[in-house]
């Protein structure tokens, strides 16, 4: 079932460089997809694929990056990939969307090879007490049938030889994203996300490469927001964090 204009809002994204449609109920995009976007090292000409789009956020904050993508999502949802191709077309940035399961992913993406692929994939076990209720959140935020080592996996194989898989998870998840990597990526490169100094990192992005035998390295968190507490309707964010929020900086790892 399609979303109709009035579930949706229409948001502004990199300062307003991008505007996503996203319903007004179910899940709506924050800073990760923003993040994950600015982790990733593609350049001009290169091929990426994005796993569980969602509404194209990423795929729309990277391509605004990154101009000359042969840019690519797939999203299980069908109302999220329409979404996800509406969000291409209204910003002219010129990505695909397949709508499929990465567990049989279609023909079309089965046959191809990209340099990157990134993932923002689902945070909660099937049954978890701390998932969303609503149905297109609960989808959005739980495993389900695709557990996170197949997210690894699956990626993993969509990459051409020495390709960048990155992901942003729950930092709790850290360990299992290095088990699911193991022997099969290198150079894994981990950047905490910490909410303000001395808390702990509430997310990771991690960037590994395929077929590498180079070194992990553990990165100096990026530290989000200024202070010890949030002000109401203050923007606590540093200024570098600003930056890639609300323009084109990329994080380097």
């Amino acid at each position: 079932m399609s979303f109709t204009d009035d579930d949706l809002t229409r948001d502004d994204f990199l300062g307003g460089a991008i505007k996503i449609w996203q319903p007004k109920k179910g899940y709506r995009a924050a800073t990760d997809p923003v993040f994950l976007a600015a982790a990733v090292s593609a350049k001009s000409g290169d091929h990426v694929l994005e796993l569980g789009c969602g509404a194209g956020t990423a795929l729309a904050c990277l391509c605004q990056r990154v101009a000359g993508l042969s840019a690519t999502g797939l999203e299980l949802q069908s109302e999220y990939a329409e979404l996800a191709r509406r969000n291409s077309t209204d910003n002219n940035l010129g990505f695909s969307v397949h709508d499929g399961d990465l567990l049989n992913m279609p023909d079309a993406l089965r046959s191809l090879s990209f340099d990157h692929v990134f993932t923002n994939p689902p945070f909660y076990d099937a049954g978890s007490s701390s998932a969303p209720s609503d149905a297109g959140r609960d989808t959005a935020h739980r495993i389900g049938e695709a557990k996170l080592e197949d997210w690894i996996s699956t990626g993993l194989r969509r990459l051409k030889p020495r390709g960048y898989f990155t992901i942003i998870h729950r930092a709790e998840r850290l360990p299992d994203i290095l088990c699911a990597l193991q022997g099969r990526a290198g150079d894994i490169r981990i950047l905490p996300l910490a909410s303000r100094e001395g808390r702990a990192a509430g997310r990771v992005i991690v960037r590994a490469r395929k077929g590498s035998a180079a070194p992990s390295t553990l990165l100096a968190p990026l530290i989000l927001h200024k202070g010890e507490f949030h002000g109401r309707d203050e923007d606590t964010f540093l200024p570098n964090v600003r930056n890639i929020l609300r323009s084109t900086q990329p994080i380097v790892m």
